[in-house]
């Protein structure tokens, strides 16, 4: 089968399942594995998609997603060049494995798909700390703030990791949030995972210079974290990655 892949998580989900030859060009923000897609073609980044060049590449299936604002734009125009897509849209953890499993049965390697999820079950257990949960804000930009909400698989790493997100009952995949109505929500722990933003560029420094969050425990008690967008914003294998970190900045406040 001829795939062409329209997003990293995608990208990295066929190669977990180790149908990387089948991958005839992705876009170009899928960096990972960087042995696999550093000589594929790239047709666009992913708000961005070149569709005749991708039509060009002659792909049996094109696999996308609904996960970025905007994304459904692309999905209309793949769809009406006549190109057979796979759309992934994941809301829970529960969802990223059914995608997982999804793109595995359509590449023919549905074992592949659930021996991946149990994998990934294993590597990231609940926790059940024996006091009380951590409050986490994971935010996806810095400003204005962008909170993980309830409709995110990052809000089940956070619960599965011991803590709690305070956002969590917010019925989104994200939320704005003004710099005062977080603060007030006094998170134990800020974990920064900008979406675009390599973590070498994280700078813990914008959070602690936040206008009244001298007294917000993850800043009075030093506890922001730069956790890749990689891991944490990409509904795929790496999750696992994310998770570990996860943990081990809620253990540290255990």
């Amino acid at each position: 089968m001829r795939v062409f892949s329209h997003t990293c998580s995608n990208t990295e989900i066929v190669c977990a399942l180790g149908c990387a030859g089948t991958l005839v060009g992705v876009d170009a923000d899928s960096d990972y594995p960087p042995e696999v897609v550093a000589d594929l073609p790239k047709t666009g980044r992913d708000l961005d998609l070149d569709i005749e060049a991708v039509l060009k590449l002659e792909p049996e299936l094109v696999l996308t997603s609904l996960t970025v604002p905007g994304h459904e734009r692309v999905v209309a125009e793949l769809e009406a060049a006549g190109l057979q897509t796979l759309v992934c849209d994941p809301q829970s953890l529960d969802d990223v494995y059914g995608d997982i499993r999804r793109i595995a049965a359509a590449l023919g390697v549905a074992a592949r798909g659930e021996a991946l999820v149990a994998q990934m079950e294993v590597a990231m257990p609940t926790v059940e700390p024996a006091g009380r949960r951590p409050r986490v804000l994971v935010e996806w930009w810095p400003k204005p703030v962008i909170a993980a909400a309830r409709r995110s698989w990052v809000n089940d790493l956070i619960q599965r990791a011991g803590g709690s997100n305070p956002w969590g009952d917010v019925d989104a995949k994200s939320v704005p949030l003004e710099l005062a109505d977080a603060a007030a929500q006094r998170p134990d722990i800020v974990a920064m995972s900008w979406c675009g933003v390599k973590v070498a560029n994280y700078r813990a420094d914008k959070v602690r210079a936040r206008e009244g969050w001298s007294e917000v425990p993850a800043v009075a008690n030093h506890r922001i974290h730069a956790i890749s967008e990689a891991f944490l914003g990409r509904p795929g294998p790496r999750l696992v990655e994310g998770y570990r970190q996860l943990r081990a900045a809620i253990a540290a406040v255990e």
